[in-house]
């Protein structure tokens, strides 16, 4: 196993690490609904709390969080494990905010309904070059209904002019990354535990005849009873997905071929993130347990956008 560097425990479900110029790390803690900043040596701050389920977050071109809510999810805690377990009974609505990092303001850009969007459960999110972002929507499960929402993959402007749903279906899609030359978009697969491709043709557009059976080309699944959970690229074009269940980083290469297994000790290992000088210090989520990590990573990470 790596070595870990402990930055800050005591964390309620966090995930969607960002790490900032001066070494602090921004992460959501779904659990407790609000926006962290964590310091390396374990000191935290509160930075926002817009409530519901604050899951996907990124740096936007106007320098303030983009934040996915996943309008909340119900709890359950055991064996010194917290894990997500179905819709909140005070479940909020899904929807895509954004977040002033110096005064905590939380603005709702995008809600179900604006556009003819359905928003569920948005989880994860990724800028292009072009100022506007894709995110997924995982959905909900609602264990008393005995239903599970089917969802989409969407595009989004920044200044909240626009949205639209691009793909669909997609099968509880969590984590999204771009490879470097903006050509490609990744999406994992939280239940299936498939990462799939799909090609860009334009800003917010995909070839939809390029798999098998519409857009998506499948590229990797890998054997066993584990599940994919965010993503985050590599400047090789490596796609590292968290993995859990096996509880670690699957690092998986444009052409679909696992290049390393990095493994942790927490079941619900959740996002990672690039940073450094080097791009090479990776801080990953280790949900269950709370905790907020650091370790050297074998190649650079991808320089994100913003």
């Amino acid at each position: 196993m790596a070595a870990f560097e402990l930055i800050a425990d005591g964390l309620r479900f966090p995930e969607a690490p960002v790490v900032m110029a001066d070494g602090s790390v921004i992460v959501t803690e779904i659990a407790a609904g609000r926006i962290t900043r964590c310091w390396p040596g374990g000191r935290k701050e509160v930075i926002a709390s817009p409530g519901g389920g604050p899951n996907g977050l990124a740096i936007g071109p106007d320098g303030k969080l983009y934040c996915c809510n996943n309008g909340g999810f119900e709890y359950v805690e055991a064996n010194g494990f917290l894990a997500p377990h179905g819709i909140a009974r005070d479940y909020s609505g899904g929807r895509i905010e954004r977040i002033d990092i110096g005064t905590g303001a939380v603005e709702t850009l995008y809600r179900s309904g604006d556009q003819g969007v359905s928003l569920r459960g948005p989880n994860d999110l990724m800028f292009d070059a072009h100022g506007g972002f894709w995110f997924t929507d995982h959905g909900k499960v609602d264990y008393d209904k005995r239903c599970h929402d089917i969802v989409g993959i969407f595009y989004a402007k920044a200044d909240g002019s626009f949205v639209e749903e691009v793909i669909f279906p997609s099968y509880n899609p969590n984590g999204i990354g771009l490879s470097p030359d903006g050509t490609k978009l990744y999406a994992a697969e939280t239940y299936t535990c498939r990462l799939t491709q799909f090609n860009i043709v334009a800003p917010g557009k995909v070839d939809d005849a390029a798999g098998p059976g519409g857009p998506g080309i499948p590229l990797y699944r890998p054997a066993g009873y584990k599940f994919f959970d965010s993503l985050a690229m590599e400047a090789s074009g490596n796609i590292c997905v968290a993995t859990i269940g096996e509880c670690g980083i699957s690092v998986v290469s444009p052409a679909g071929e696992l290049v390393e297994f990095v493994a942790t000790d927490d079941v619900f290992t959740t996002n990672i993130a690039f940073g450094g000088a080097d791009m090479r210090d990776a801080y990953i989520t280790l949900s269950g347990s709370g905790r907020l990590v650091k370790t050297r990573w074998a190649r650079p990470g991808l320089a994100l956008a913003h």
